[in-house]
């Protein structure tokens, strides 16, 4: 009798053991930390990535989440470099983030070899959700396409007609000088030329002249960060704005705003899917973020690393599994979303996350009432049209 009653409490022990079996996480946040995009992506999207995690509450699940972080200097080399170590010494199930679309193009060919998730944020080239899309790769909060169509058609239709394009070479800029081209022909406009600027580039005078001698109302920066920043102040030392033509900031977020100020921004149009000022939720959050980030206001990168990071730790916890990265990310697909940046909303069969995009025009100095407060909302593009319509996305996972 005794034999058996103790075989009863070891089986007993193992039940409670097999019950309670926690289930580890660990998410790597792949980012710029030191070069063009660190304030738009870097450490603030590493905050945005932890305040995701506590959240989440991973205790309340029987999970452990662990956030690492590494810097992939805008290097597609160094950036698959890593996230093959991270998945084959670290075990690392997802990465978050990934600013640099050539960056994030190669990250996806390696996530999708290791079956593990990734969960795009901060790049912007829509081949993520057409011609290289993979079953294990979430593109979270923007792309080339929504930009090209909001910010560069709301231009066109307001007789913003002609245009030149100061393009950052590589894939990125081209993406979103083919998306925005396409754009203003399609509503009776006209492009002018182009020129190709290196990455992180500091002299933009050459490129400026160019455009300032093709006459073309509209130049458009197919660019972003610190070379978006750089066009535009030197473009206001040369006249360019004071002589009738106007920049077209196509990838354009809060925090370049507040490095030009709103005396050299005041007037331009962009186009965001999250603004911290949109509502009370969005302020309350930017108030706990802004403890890591103070005087910073967060973006919509930034606020993409959160939900993305929130929204697969919730896909886990339904699997209690984060090994397959192939079934982590169908679940994702699976439940629609909901928080409180984004709001309610879902990820298509190809990848994309839908929600809705807002044009804004930011404010002048006198329109602004206090600090961080530098847009005007001029139009809300509905979540069903705001990105591609997925029968034109040539996506190999979509049967149309």
């Amino acid at each position: 009798m005794r034999l058996i009653a103790s075989l009863a409490f070891a089986a007993a022990l193992m039940t409670t053991a097999a019950h309670a079996q926690t289930t580890n996480v660990k998410v790597g946040v792949l980012t710029d930390m030191s070069s063009l995009y660190a304030d738009d992506t870097g450490p603030g999207s590493v905050a945005a990535a932890k305040m995701a995690v506590a959240d989440f509450n991973p205790a309340a699940h029987n999970m452990k989440v662990d956030i690492i972080v590494a810097d992939h200097q805008n290097k597609p080399d160094i950036g698959s470099s890593i996230a093959r170590q991270w998945f084959d010494t670290q075990n690392v199930d997802a990465i978050v983030d990934v600013p640099n679309s050539a960056v994030a193009l190669a990250v996806s060919d390696v996530a999708r070899e290791k079956n593990k998730a990734l969960l795009v944020s901060g790049a912007a080239i829509s081949d993520l959700t057409g011609p290289k899309c993979s079953p294990n790769t979430v593109h979270w909060t923007y792309d080339t396409w929504m930009l090209a169509h909001a910010t560069a058609g709301a231009l066109v239709k307001n007789g913003g007609d002609s245009w030149f394009f100061l393009t950052s070479d590589y894939a990125f800029g081209h993406a979103l000088e083919r998306d925005a081209t396409a754009v203003v022909l399609a509503n009776g406009g006209k492009v002018l030329g182009s020129v190709a600027h290196p990455l992180n580039n500091q002299d933009f005078s050459s490129f400026l002249l160019q455009a300032q001698q093709s006459k073309a109302k509209i130049i458009g920066l197919a660019n972003a960060g610190g070379d978006t920043i750089n066009s535009i102040k030197q473009g206001a030392e040369f006249g360019i704005t004071a002589g009738g033509q106007h920049f077209a900031a196509l990838l354009f977020y809060i925090g370049d705003v507040e490095a030009l100020g709103l005396k050299v921004a005041q007037g331009l149009v962009l186009t965001e899917t999250f603004y911290w000022d949109m509502n009370d939720a969005t302020r309350a959050w930017t108030k706990r973020w802004q403890v890591e980030r103070p005087g910073k206001y967060p973006n919509m990168n930034q606020a993409g690393v959160y939900a993305a990071t929130l929204h697969y730790l919730k896909a886990v916890a339904a699997l209690k599994s984060a090994a397959d990265g192939k079934a982590v990310v169908d679940e994702m697909k699976k439940m629609p979303t909901d928080d409180p940046l984004f709001g309610k909303g879902i990820i298509r069969a190809d990848g994309r996350k839908i929600h809705p995009a807002y044009l804004f025009q930011v404010k002048s100095p006198a329109e602004s009432k206090y600090p961080g407060d530098d847009y005007i909302l001029k139009a809300t593009i509905p979540a069903d049209q705001a990105f591609r319509p997925m029968k034109d996305d040539n996506c190999p996972l979509v049967t149309n």
